[in-house]
């Protein structure tokens, strides 16, 4: 029992020391390239507990929970960003990579090992004679290619029996003069994983600013669903106060029959329309539940003033050509960044791909000890050996290949950043087209709304003069619902293809309290931001 409890405090000691570790990394690089340092909750875990604590008959019981909320946008933003299990899942891959590095860090640094080799040998005449071994040993890879490792080893029984024996110690120098040779070659496995983190870094704050604006989005919607509830339920409403206008008119033969059956139908289509609408909005809604990973049985509603702000709001100004946009796009998107040094990474790799085609020639040193038994000890003990070491590059198929393969990466990934580029201005022109498009868009529907609104209210008088009859007031009011429905509409549309321009232009900021109504910070500081260069990769 108390074997088992030290050794699960050993396990809590390794976990909390991978999480430290990782967390100074993530700090760091994250302090290099954002700015600002990394959040503590990517190296913490949902369970905070051991795994096998977790039983089957919870997570069942967890999902068929049911219950009831409300939820802003900002908390249902923060909740996202908690329970996603999209978003849980760059965290981890963002965690997994700055732990890759710490291993790879690790093959750098004096590495400590020892072991101990117990036996028993029965021998020819019937006895048993014991055998021990113990010896530690230390090894480090240096960036200049260089190795070093120092071992003692000794025998325990000679040294029980009395018999004084000075360990055996080797010591053992490396150093590469041709293949594997210098800093760029020897530390490649090193600079790789060191950009990897780099990578993950920009890939994950990329992901967090496209996660936010689709989640910002998604609310929108089900709030466009829910207003266009709404709107049905208020037309349906009225239909009904028509129908019943219309057969109070033909009860005194001032109708015609076959009008009141049309105000009949209009009615029930009405209907109709308003559970459609109902049925869309709940489909909506427990879409949205998953993104939180809310338990679908439980109840959600949405507050209606960020969409009654939104639309107060009205069109949040977004002016920039397609050049300025691209020049932007370039220098401040991180997954283009990463492209770009992709792109370094191929060319470096080439030239640790040709250094493997350069035969091997190593220094070596070794000292170790001459004598094992002594009666006194002095540095004449230790015999020392030094010399080249050739290896003679007579089958290089497999560098060879490397070296070939290199070369054709390198003309991949320079393809590839030169199509990432291309893409990248041809979605900078159509966010453009599309936010003016949604612009003008939103105005026509604006303008389509008053329309409505005055033939609705016109109506009454209309039909009092026989000016109109009841299939002008019906397709009056559905004229306004949908009118309604699409200015709505439009004020989302316009609002979502802005978010989504702001984070091709990489000048999207989802900080600060409702950053979904702001000017970005990036567009006032544009001038300024398109003449600085690349931030290059964090050597």
């Amino acid at each position: 029992m108390g074997l088992t409890t030290w050794l699960g405090c050993q396990t809590e000691g390794h976990r909390a020391d991978a999480d430290a570790e990782v967390l100074a990394i993530l700090n760091e690089r994250s302090r290099q390239i954002l700015g600002e340092e990394a959040g503590t909750n990517l190296v913490s875990t949902t369970v905070g507990e051991r795994p096998d604590a977790v039983s089957p008959a919870r997570i069942i019981q967890e999902r068929f929970a049911d219950g009831g909320r409300t939820l802003t946008l900002p908390a249902a933003l923060e909740m996202a960003e908690r329970h996603n299990r999209s978003y849980q899942l760059q965290r981890e891959t963002l965690y997994l990579q700055a732990l890759s590095l710490t291993g790879t860090r690790h093959k750098f640094v004096w590495n400590p090992s020892s072991t101990v080799d117990l036996g028993i040998a029965r021998q020819t005449d019937g006895g048993l004679r014991g055998d021990s071994d113990a010896d530690v040993s230390v090894q480090k890879l240096f960036q200049t290619g260089a190795s070093v490792t120092a071992t003692l080893a000794n025998d325990l029984v000679l040294y029980f029996d009395g018999k004084p024996k000075v360990p055996d110690l080797t010591l053992k120098l490396t150093q590469p003069l041709l293949r594997g040779a210098g800093a760029e070659i020897a530390a490649e496995v090193l600079t790789q994983a060191e950009r990897d983190v780099v990578y993950a870094v920009r890939d994950y704050s990329h992901y967090q600013k496209t996660f936010a604006i689709e989640t910002v989005g998604e609310y929108f919607r089900v709030l466009q669903d829910k207003d266009a509830v709404r709107n049905s339920y208020n037309n349906y409403l009225n239909l009904q106060k028509a129908r019943d206008r219309a057969e109070a008119m033909a009860e005194a033969e001032r109708l015609a029959r076959y009008q009141v059956d049309q105000a009949r139908q209009s009615e029930l289509s009405a209907r109709v329309k308003y559970l459609k609408a109902v049925e869309s909005y709940r489909q909506a809604l427990d879409g949205f539940k998953q993104r939180l990973s809310l338990p679908l049985g439980e109840a959600l509603r949405l507050e209606d003033r960020a969409l009654t702000d939104l639309v107060a709001q009205g069109l949040t100004p977004l002016e920039l050509d397609e050049r300025h946009g691209y020049l932007m796009a370039v220098t401040n998107r991180l997954d283009v960044l990463n492209e770009v040094d992709r792109f370094e990474d191929a060319q470096r790799k080439v030239r640790v791909a040709a250094s493997d085609l350069k035969p091997g020639l190593d220094v070596v040193v070794d000292v170790s000890l001459k004598k094992q038994f002594y009666s006194s000890f002095s540095p004449e003990e230790f015999a020392s050996t030094s010399g080249l070491k050739l290896k003679l590059p007579l089958n290089q198929l497999n560098e060879r290949n490397a070296y070939r393969t290199s070369l054709i990466n390198f003309e991949k990934q320079m393809r590839k950043l030169a199509t990432e580029l291309d893409s990248l201005r041809e979605n900078i022109r159509e966010g453009i087209r599309a936010l003016e498009q949604e612009r003008e868009n939103y105005f026509i529907q604006k303008a389509a709304l008053d329309l409505a609104r005055q033939q609705v209210e016109v109506m009454p008088l209309l039909l009092q003069n026989d000016d109109a009859d009841i299939r002008d007031q019906l397709e009056a009011q559905a004229d306004l619902v949908e009118a309604q429905n699409d200015v709505t509409s439009a004020v989302v549309d316009y609002h979502v293809a802005r978010w989504n321009l702001l984070k091709n232009l990489g000048a999207l900021s989802v900080e600060g309290e409702q950053f979904w109504l702001k000017i970005s910070p990036f567009l006032v500081l544009l001038p300024l931001i398109i003449q600085k260069p690349l931030r290059s990769c964090p050597r």
